[in-house]
């Protein structure tokens, strides 16, 4: 069972489901954004329940790690990947986003609930429209997005 179609697997007390445990995550962002990066720096600066990697999207290693994934729609939204192959895009993908932090936790299994979905849906929203307003556009799927050493995680 998941909240809403997130794909957070959770009981219907809203706790981790047993044999549906995530054991770590890849976040596929955009590193050519820099609201994008901002957000990948303030992911891996908090405290992690469930482990982060946090890849640019359409890069190699990207690419290496999930060569049956549409790359290219990983540059137009954010995009998590479950270490047992579940994809979760844009709002679903900023709430397991949440959901993997200590602190943020609580807020995350809220975001899934009918009062929290349209919060969650307009701040992914407010998102969009602010990369699209900076000029922070998709980088070029041919280009391998590539990102200095202090901004790629090892």
């Amino acid at each position: 069972m998941s909240h809403e179609g997130t794909g957070v697997p959770t009981t219907g007390a809203g706790t981790p489901a047993v044999g549906t445990a995530v054991r770590r995550l890849t976040v596929l962002y955009d590193a050519q954004c820099p609201l994008c990066v901002h957000l990948r720096h303030w992911l891996r600066g908090q405290r992690q329940i469930v482990p982060l990697d946090l890849v640019p999207a359409a890069s190699e290693e990207a690419h290496r790690r999930f060569p049956d994934l549409d790359h290219s729609a990983t540059l137009e939204e954010i995009t998590v990947v479950g270490d047992r192959g579940q994809v979760y895009r844009g709002t679903a993908a900023w709430i397991v986003c949440l959901w993997a932090l200590a602190g943020h936790r609580p807020k995350a299994h809220w975001l899934t609930t009918p009062a929290g979905r349209p919060l969650a849906r307009a701040t992914v929203l407010a998102a969009a429209k602010y990369r699209s307003v900076t000029g922070a556009a998709p980088c070029d799927p041919s280009a391998a997005c590539a990102v200095s050493p202090k901004v790629t995680d090892g």
